[in-house]
């Protein structure tokens, strides 16, 4: 299973008037890590949607632990929870400058023709990514 690593610097742009970083950016920082993860396999996002695929999100999840603060650097990990050949579910954790847990969360994805929203089937349109998915995906108990 790949866990991919990416850092980001928290801006203060990123941060609320208590200080810590915002919720939402939470939710950004997870697609970072989601296109790292994607990049890191081998693959590429704009390319797929050069074929005039899209990803949307189906469900998106986060639980906060503990604040980060402008200044710090967090490290975004990402694995690939869940796969089907149809629906993608992506884990994550983000870790504060000690390797804290800070958020953990996942969100889920399908493939769509972006003209018609219609569902696509992953496997036979891209089988090599299905195939880095099936391999790289976090093993069932």
């Amino acid at each position: 299973m790949l866990i991919s690593k990416k850092e980001v610097e928290v801006r203060y742009a990123e941060t609320d008037q208590m200080g810590v970083v915002y919720h939402a950016n939470y939710l950004v920082w997870m697609e970072l890590g989601r296109t790292s993860l994607i990049k890191e396999l081998g693959f590429n996002y704009a390319e797929m949607e050069k074929d005039g695929i899209i990803s949307p999100v189906l469900d998106i999840q986060a639980s906060y632990k503990k604040p980060l603060r402008y200044g710090e650097t967090a490290t975004v990990k990402t694995w690939i929870e869940e796969y089907d050949g149809f629906r993608s579910k992506y884990g994550y954790e983000i870790l504060d400058n000690q390797g804290e847990v800070a958020v953990t969360g996942f969100s889920s994805h399908v493939c769509v023709k972006k003209e018609s929203f219609r569902p696509i089937s992953f496997r036979k349109l891209y089988p090599e990514w299905h195939e880095a998915y099936e391999k790289n995906k976090k093993p069932t108990a």
